[in-house]
């Protein structure tokens, strides 16, 4: 059996009892250790409540290397770990249908992400457009994606939710570069100068949001001008453009302006 197992955003506790009790039954424990981090928690964290030892997946190993996971799930249980929801990256549904392909067993235990804890924010989830994701520009890569997803969203009237780019560091795990909010807007200013189209000018309404389910998250609204340099502290970000409002979310985005 394969274990697929959402940890929720903030800390080892965040597990469902269901999942931790998954986990007590597995010969082999992995983390999926490049798309986000908890907030609160290390691999030893984990280890320590889970009684289990972890291997931490990296990209290759997930996507390259599955066999590695597989292999093992066809005779024993094995979980593999993720922050947030099971299905938060499409990496993790290639990995749900090569096991399906090898005959394994696959049980999904989900667990709260991003895509419904910015949920407190006030604005309506059913008013969301498609989520976009901005990465650090390179030498030869620029993309303008993000732009794009954020003016369609706008013209059919749904809020964007924008989250940012996590770099790995040679070390791994414990070795990650993470994209503020403000390098965001920089990213996302740059190109409205390239492109003069007015989809993100210094009085676009937006909102941010910092380590969403931690006890010390922070949530700012205002405009890019009000936001371009408040200080919201240790990652994960990610960010919201909001379309039109109806006047209860109107009301959450002035209580967090305060």
């Amino acid at each position: 059996m394969l274990y697929l197992i959402g940890l929720g955003l903030n800390d080892e506790r965040d597990i469902s009892i269901k999942g931790l009790e998954a986990i007590k039954s597995c010969s082999k424990v992995f983390l999926e250790s490049y798309t986000s981090i908890l907030n609160k928690a290390s691999k030893s964290d984990l280890e320590k409540l889970y009684e289990k030892e972890i291997i931490l997946a990296d990209r290759n190993l997930v996507e390259q290397e599955s066999n590695k996971i597989l292999t093992n799930a066809k005779t024993e249980n094995v979980a593999f770990l993720v922050v947030g929801d099971v299905f938060s990256a499409t990496t993790h549904t290639d990995l749900f249908q090569r096991a399906l392909k090898k005959g394994i067993k696959v049980e999904v235990i989900n667990n709260t992400s991003v895509m419904n804890a910015i949920g407190i924010t006030g604005l309506q989830l059913y008013k969301f457009g498609k989520t976009t994701s901005i990465t650090y520009p390179e030498n030869n890569f620029k993309p303008e994606t993000a732009y794009d997803v954020i003016k369609m969203n706008i013209a059919n009237k749904l809020h964007t939710l924008v989250l940012l780019d996590i770099k790995m560091k040679e070390k791994g795990f414990e070795e990650k570069t993470f994209m503020t909010i403000n390098e965001a807007i920089k990213i996302l200013s740059e190109i409205e100068q390239k492109r003069n189209e007015k989809v993100i000018t210094k009085d676009t309404k937006l909102i941010g949001c910092a380590r969403l389910g931690n006890t010390n998250q922070i949530i700012k609204a205002g405009t890019i001008k009000d936001i371009e340099k408040f200080d919201f502290k240790e990652p994960l970000h990610c960010l919201i453009i909001p379309s039109e409002m109806h006047f209860i979310e109107e009301e959450m985005f002035e209580y967090y302006q305060k």
